[in-house]
């Protein structure tokens, strides 16, 4: 595409499905909007990533991005990169980061693309909290893993699943992730090995995104009674066709919540900005949804309860 503008994407790694999923919408929309895309992985490290996206703002010009599409490895969303590519005329989209900068960046730049695009993280702890409530209507403990605490992902997801469960008997333990299967694994092997876990109930068992649902569920294998693998329902998020909605079905979870990817609504804001069609929004919410329905979900749980 000669002399499309180009723009760069940043993703946190390739070993994870997601990352991948969004990737290929960024490049897709990419290609539709007449964009040239470069596509960089960090390999969820935030020194590498700053590198990368250091390497792009100090390029000579004529190789510099027209905009920087990034989902950061650090929670606090690289200011210091964000300040640096809008003082070069570069514009700034966050992934599923919420920053305080970004407005006084706008006000600052308001020429530029400068926005955050994502999730409605709060309604996707919301759609895990009622399923929570459909699986465990007595109440009981709940073992919540997170991605890091300090993401804006993790924070606000938490916040809404604590909104929703704070008036019912379910109790929740909070157990930190990475995102990634072995961390989903290594956080309920963490909580194994404390006394208190020795005869805990567990109601259920949520994750904040499939690949630590499999982890979690990995790390039960081999155990007995209340904790065996096949009993504790397992929860996750993100539910691609090919990941969380086909475990769903094939039982190896018991629900997800579908995350839409945001790779390619960034960048079509891009586009769209860089055509002078829009002012850049200060932020953009896609919807997030229950997998099944929880209307199946509860006919599903009354299907498997013995009759009277």
């Amino acid at each position: 595409m000669e002399g499309a503008k180009r723009v760069l994407a940043s993703f946190l790694t390739q070993d994870q499905e997601f990352q991948r999923l969004q990737a290929d919408d960024a490049r897709q929309t990419a290609h539709r909007e007449h964009l040239r895309l470069d596509v960089l992985f960090a390999d969820n490290n935030a020194v590498l990533q700053i590198q990368q996206l250091y390497g792009a703002i100090h390029a000579a010009e004529a190789e510099r991005p027209a905009a920087i599409v990034a989902e950061t490895v650090a929670g606090e969303g690289l200011e210091r990169v964000a300040r640096k590519a809008a003082a070069c005329g570069i514009g700034w989209v966050l992934i599923n980061r919420t920053v305080p900068y970004l407005e006084e960046l706008r006000a600052q730049y308001p020429r530029l693309p400068l926005s955050s695009v994502g999730t409605d993280q709060v309604e996707v702890g919301r759609i895990q909290g009622a399923q929570l409530k459909v699986l465990a209507p007595q109440g009981g403990t709940v073992l919540c893993v997170t991605g890091p605490r300090d993401t804006s992902v993790a924070q606000e997801r938490l916040a809404g699943l604590e909104e929703v469960v704070r008036p019912t008997g379910l109790q929740l333990k909070v157990l930190e992730g990475r995102w990634t299967q072995e961390s989903g694994a290594e956080a309920l092997r963490r909580w194994l090995r404390l006394e208190t876990s020795r005869g805990a109930a567990v109601a259920v068992i949520a994750c904040q995104n499939d690949a630590m649902a499999m982890g979690a569920r990995k790390a039960l294998e081999g155990q007995s009674g209340a904790l065996a693998a096949a009993r504790v329902p397992v929860l996750g998020c993100d539910g691609l066709p090919e990941g969380g909605r086909r475990m769903v079905d094939t039982g190896l979870l018991t629900a997800t919540v579908v995350t839409p990817s945001n790779g390619g609504p960034a960048v079509q804001l891009v586009a769209r900005v860089l055509r002078n069609e829009i002012t850049a929004p200060p932020f953009v919410k896609l919807p997030a949804t229950a997998y099944p329905s929880l209307e199946n979900l509860a006919r599903r749980v009354r299907e498997t309860q013995p009759s009277a």
